[in-house]
């Protein structure tokens, strides 16, 4: 008699980014989180949201890791040392011009990913169990040399977000221009320092989608046995806009993942949602 028994199930990490961002993003993110809905939260700490927002990290299930989300895009600057040069920061095309033509404020950058670091310590009570960046700067030239000699300094070892195989279906350029932009060379970084990484990376695309279910369904289709990492932006109201993720987009994003049908479509493609990192 033959037996059929069911594979074991593919296993997705799912990270909500921009914690801090504002009210409505961060308290959407929390009842994600909450319900386990998430496995990841990645903060943005030079935000006038974040202080006041910390706080509901607390409660947050252990199996939710909770990250840094460095931010040189958007607002200001926390080290008086960058803001001196940059009083706000600089827009995304500009940062990634500047470090790819090797123009970065170097030293300066590092204070200020070094003050992003603290922000986090003091507010959140911990340090970060992984390192990512708004808009995916922590990969560019330049960043990623601050970002590194940062947590070399202070002996640190979080993990780190790699985009380097950043997997569709769809947007293939916006795919490759992420890879482009310096993920490729952050890898051999990470293994020198022995750093852990996601292999893979799904939630690309252009946020103009109106039907975010089939999207993640797609994303879901795609992800290989190994397994990866989703990145997504769920906030609750327009209020949450900002820069290329609009408020409509974010709360189309929540609204799928809270509820049934996400619980639905991943026993469908029977996919797990398990914790980010060790």
């Amino acid at each position: 008699m033959t037996s059929h028994h069911k594979p074991l199930p593919r296993l997705l990490a799912i990270c909500a980014d921009d914690f801090g961002l504002s009210p409505g993003v961060s308290a959407a993110i929390a009842q994600l989180a909450r319900a386990q809905r998430i496995s990841a939260v990645s903060c943005m700490t030079n935000t006038p949201d974040w202080e006041q927002s910390a706080p509901m990290l607390t409660d947050f299930p252990s199996s939710v890791a909770i990250g840094l989300h460095i931010n040189l895009t958007n607002g200001r600057p926390l080290s008086p040392d960058l803001a001196t040069v940059w009083p706000s920061f600089p827009s995304l095309p500009m940062l990634m011009a500047r470090s790819h033509l090797g123009l970065l404020p170097h030293e300066a950058i590092q204070r200020e990913i070094q003050a992003q670091w603290t922000s986090f310590v003091t507010h959140a009570g911990r340090r970060p169990q992984f390192v990512d960046g708004h808009q995916h700067v922590h990969q560019f030239p330049g960043v990623r040399t601050a970002m590194f000699d940062t947590l070399d300094a202070m002996q640190a070892r979080p993990a780190v977000r790699s985009a380097a195989c950043v997997i569709g279906p769809g947007h293939a350029f916006k795919r490759w221009v992420i890879r482009q932009s310096g993920a490729r060379k952050l890898v051999p970084l990470l293994h020198e320092r022995k750093l852990d990484a996601n292999s893979v990376l799904l939630g690309v695309y252009d946020f103009r989608a109106t039907d975010y279910r089939s999207l993640m369904q797609a994303w879901m289709s795609a992800l290989p046995a190994p397994g990866g990492l989703l990145f997504c932006h769920p906030g609750l109201g327009e209020e949450t806009s900002s820069g290329d993720h609009p408020g409509v987009a974010r709360q189309r994003e929540f609204d799928y993942l809270s509820g049934g049908h996400f619980m639905e479509d991943l026993a469908s493609a029977n996919v797990a949602v398990v914790r980010a990192w060790p």
